[in-house]
């Protein structure tokens, strides 16, 4: 219901600030969440589910992002309720002409979230004490930002 909240998310990611958004970030990034608005940032819609998705994951970064280099590794889990699927016609990781943020190894191989120039989404609650880099990395295109 926060009109101007959404309304500044959307124009700090369309300014190329970096955005990290881990689960519900994820879907609060969408553009709608059971067809009530979100910040429309992904070209995505959410929904919640009654499936429980739990575990820990091992994934390694996709593709050069605000988080990670192309190939760092990291260790997080999953925990949430919602599935988050592209619009009609598209795929994962389609914000902004990007690709999927990470590829999960373990337990089941599979591609998720969405990377995309300065925004990152993902389900995957990153473990941030086993990867300081991850952290140092996200820092590190923050600063000289203008505090929000």
């Amino acid at each position: 219901a926060n009109e101007p909240l959404r309304a500044a998310v959307a124009a700090l990611a369309a300014s190329g600030a970096p955005v990290a958004a881990e689960c519900a970030g994820l879907l609060y990034l969408a553009r709608s969440l059971d067809g009530k608005p979100m910040c429309g940032v992904l070209d995505a819609e959410a929904r919640m589910t009654d499936r429980l998705t739990l575990g820990y994951r091992e994934a390694v970064a996709v593709g050069d992002n605000v988080l990670a280099a192309a190939g760092t590794r990291v260790r997080g889990h999953e925990f949430h309720r919602t599935a988050v699927e592209p619009a009609a016609g598209g795929r994962t990781g389609t914000a902004a002409g990007g690709g999927p943020a990470w590829g999960f190894m373990h337990p089941v191989r599979r591609v998720e979230g969405w990377a995309a120039g300065n925004v990152h989404a993902s389900y995957l609650h990153v473990h941030w004490a086993g990867a300081p880099g991850v952290a140092r990395r996200l820092v590190s295109n923050c600063s000289g930002r203008p505090a929000v």
